[in-house]
């Protein structure tokens, strides 16, 4: 039945938004909810914004200009409006000063209450911020930190954090320090940078998670930073040094850079002197034993920066969701939020996607329309402009493949070529930009799982239609020997499972046995040589993708027989035990390839 949704009353929406909100709803309700929820909240700031003549408030500012409004409309959006109207000695009053606002700001956020619009500017979101969080207002808070987070830059990103503290933004704040961490060698050559105070400096170049090539760059920033203003930051010089890790600096670099700067040779604090000889000592002893092992004092400054895995993040890209997919999306584990990342230039489904040389994305072969592809499309990463660009077409069309990486390169292994399953297996060297053929394995296969363990290739379950039937069959690969081996078959037959490797453990997750989608997982350990059935998801799922980050397993997105999904299970090897993430995915999607990279620093 088609409906005419402006022709519906008012009191209709109102009435059917208020009994599906009253009902337990199911997935379909639930849908139907959220709709008529929008659509009931577009005829109510209508309603709203047509009132506006009617006023029984007045809101003046501090420098006398005057707003009008309705008491019990700013009462129901703001909270401060409700604390302040409501209050006993206020119930009567019509006119209130608001001194801590000026008439625009104040003006511009009384329209968002009225109109639920709002336009978020590089020349207003200064004011709105603050203005907003004044007036407890939460979606315009909302709003500005999501600005202020895409506005992200080097020249910008320290004073960003600074307004973010000061404003107690608290996703904003971790974003912004995220940044910095990330892009520290492009932050620290910006003017933001020569104006921190000295603890600022401090907490930056202590953080054992700084991103940074070398540690000479450290050094060479606090040098910069006390030179901007010699007079005054000369004697603090000491305290900076203490936070470099000279020890790992190259001993070439002490010599020609360290120990050749000005500041050091007027310097009088002996400490600045005592850290550099201290590098130099073990340099010596390294030098010098290096058949033995060092006796390294326990100091921060004799250990790499180590940038935990928190920089790494989920990316999807296409599968199926209304036809296959050109989007991609990532998984910020930070701020537990999914992001729409760069298109792919090809619509793919039933995919493999894989990081090659830790900045090569890699998307190869799978379905678009309803052709095998051929083709293979690449995203530089460390490149500015994210763009996706086609690269050499594999030697054979393949939908529903496996790939994995061994030794940056790329094995593309079975697949569907639109007649029957592959048993062949190609490889690509990304470098000399050649695909070449390997040894095929032992049974054609489609719809299956790859995974790359301790150097070796395994393929796991997936569909035969020569024999039609369902695999719990398993095969490795050694690229040493160019051989497949069979290996010990999983518990149960399996096609479209989701594959990925956690700590040393191989797992199989899902998939369908031929009549029933699946939600039991299992795992296997090459020392016991082995698969033991471990716990079950909460959901049924095939094609879903599967990664490790921080020590978790994800299983994302998949279908069962009648829908798609969007949502994501995390397994904990530590309690054997999945829970749902509480963020879904913006598409529903099926088939798609998924990879845990590093953050780029323009994601």
């Amino acid at each position: 039945m088609a409906w005419n949704i402006y022709s519906i009353s008012h009191g209709a929406i109102f009435l059917f938004y208020c009994n599906l909100k009253s009902n337990n709803c199911k997935y379909f309700k639930f849908k139907t909810y959220i709709y008529f929820k929008i659509v009931y909240r577009y005829y109510i700031f209508k309603i709203f914004d047509s009132f506006r003549k009617f006023s029984d408030i007045i809101l003046e500012t501090n420098d006398g200009f005057k707003i009008f409004g309705h008491k019990v409309i700013l009462v129901s959006v703001s909270p401060y409006f409700k604390a302040m109207i409501t209050n006993i000695a206020n119930k009567t009053k019509d006119l209130f000063v608001i001194k801590e606002l000026d008439y625009s700001t104040l003006q511009f956020l009384v329209n968002f209450i009225y109109s639920g619009k709002i336009t978020v500017t590089e020349r207003n979101v200064q004011a709105l911020l603050p203005a907003a969080n004044f007036l407890l207002l939460d979606e315009v808070n909302e709003a500005c930190c999501e600005f202020l987070q895409k506005q992200l830059r080097p020249t910008n990103c320290l004073s960003t954090k600074a307004f973010a503290d000061l404003h107690n933004c608290t996703q904003l704040l971790k974003r912004s320090e995220l940044y910095i961490q990330q892009n520290f060698s492009k932050v620290v050559y910006c003017d933001e940078f020569l104006s921190l105070s000295s603890e600022e400096v401090v907490k930056l170049i202590s953080s054992d998670e700084l991103v940074v090539q070398s540690e000479e760059k450290v050094f060479e920033c606090i040098i910069r930073w006390v030179k901007h203003e010699l007079n005054s930051r000369k004697c603090i010089l000491h305290q900076l040094l203490e936070h470099v890790r000279l020890p790992l600096i190259s001993e070439n670099y002490i010599f020609q850079n360290v120990l050749n700067e000005p500041l050091f040779n007027n310097c009088s604090e002996c400490k600045c002197k005592d850290y550099i000889f201290a590098a130099l000592r073990f340099h010596f002893l390294k030098r010098n034993q290096s058949d033995q092992v060092i006796d390294t004092p326990e100091c921060i400054r004799y250990k790499p920066r180590q940038p935990n895995s928190l920089l790494k993040v989920i990316l999807v890209v296409g599968g199926y969701g209304n036809g296959a997919s050109t989007s991609t999306e990532w998984y910020d584990s930070i701020i537990y939020q999914w992001q729409f990342g760069p298109e792919i230039i090809t619509p793919r489904k039933n995919c493999g996607v894989v990081i090659l040389e830790d900045n090569f994305l890699v998307a190869v072969g799978g379905i678009s329309s309803e052709y095998p592809l051929q083709s293979v499309d690449f995203l530089d990463l460390s490149s500015e402009s994210l763009c996706w660009k086609p690269t050499v077409d594999m030697l054979e069309e393949r939908s529903d493949l496996g790939v994995g990486v061994i030794n940056n390169c790329l094995y593309a292994v079975g697949g569907h070529d639109g007649d029957s399953a592959l048993n062949s297996v190609e490889v690509f060297n990304f470098w000399s930009q050649e695909w070449c053929m390997v040894s095929n394995m032992c049974t054609g296969r489609y719809e299956l799982g790859v995974g790359v363990l301790n150097d070796l290739l395994f393929a796991v379950g997936g569909f035969d239609d020569s024999s039609e039937e369902v695999l719990n069959s398993v095969e490795c690969y050694n690229p040493n020997l160019n051989t497949w081996t069979p290996i010990a078959k999983m518990c149960k037959k399996r096609c479209g499972p989701g594959v990925g490797v956690l700590d040393g453990v191989l797992y199989a997750v899902g998939g369908e046995d031929g009549s029933k989608t699946l939600k039991s997982v299992e795992a296997y350990r090459p020392s016991t040589g082995v698969w033991t059935t471990i716990a079950d998801m909460h959901v049924c799922r095939k094609n879903a993708g599967v990664v490790a980050l921080d020590g978790l397993l994800y299983a994302v997105g998949g279908r069962d027989k009648n829908s798609f999904f969007d949502s994501v299970e995390v397994y904990n090897p530590i309690t054997n035990s999945w829970t749902m993430l509480g963020t879904s995915m913006n598409i529903a999607r099926h088939s798609a390839g998924v990879v845990t990279i590093g953050r780029p620093f323009h994601f």
